[in-house]
């Protein structure tokens, strides 16, 4: 039984981690979002600096779950559960490139625009949500909250359309602003990508509490 307790809280400690990284992820969404708003070029920076820090924090779960499943050699359950934790914590990551890729272009456009679609704005709210949602599903290992997330993801996708439809008419009309509607492009992209990686941790918990494959994308 004291190998089996082991296993579970160095499991609960990984799972900690792993909420942990989930929520620097959104932190450098939030930040480079305000960045990009705010043209605010400093903070862009931080961003990007940041994520080696959430780069170094993926690498230090994977190890541990690789040298849990070695130590442990877990079967059945508990090895899809490592499984799962090793799947998450790399869509994790992947979140954050975004959030830099959306700080990248804030550096790149400068302070040469003055607005920015709403739906921008409406975009991150509803993916900080998502994410929020995940989290709360991953931590319960609830298949009913992680299943709300392919809908939620719809709105995203819907939302990125608008905006991308949006632009492309600025650019018959206004040839001169081609750099911004470039860059403006990018990060609705970089968010519509994000929340798919949100998508893809609810799918990881459906298979994790169910057993089965799930697409909510």
């Amino acid at each position: 039984m004291v190998t089996r307790d082991q296993f579970k809280n160095e499991i609960e400690a990984l799972n900690n981690q792993i909420v942990k990284l989930a929520f620097a992820a959104k932190e450098a969404l939030n930040e480079a979002i305000t960045a990009f708003y705010n043209q605010d070029l400093e903070k862009a920076k931080r961003v990007i600096e940041n994520d080696y820090h959430i780069d170094r924090s993926e690498m230090e779960i994977n190890d541990k779950a690789i040298l849990l499943i070695a130590k442990q050699h877990p079967v059945a359950t508990d090895l899809r559960r490592i499984i799962i934790a090793l799947r998450i914590v790399t869509d994790i990551e992947r979140m954050a490139d975004n959030a830099k890729n959306i700080a990248k272009s804030t550096i790149k456009l400068g302070k040469n625009f003055s607005t920015i679609p709403q739906n921008i704005k409406n975009m991150h709210e509803i993916t900080t949500k998502m994410l929020q949602t995940a989290i709360l599903a991953f931590q319960n290992e609830d298949a009913g909250i992680a299943g709300k997330l392919g809908e939620m993801d719809d709105q995203v996708d819907r939302l990125y359309r608008t905006v991308v439809s949006e632009l492309l008419g600025e650019t018959a009309t206004n040839p001169d602003k081609i750099q911004y509607i470039m860059q403006v492009s990018f990060c609705a992209r970089y968010l519509e990508r994000y929340a798919d990686h949100v998508t893809n941790v609810g799918e990881s918990i459906l298979y994790l509490v169910k057993g089965e494959n799930f697409n909510l994308n």
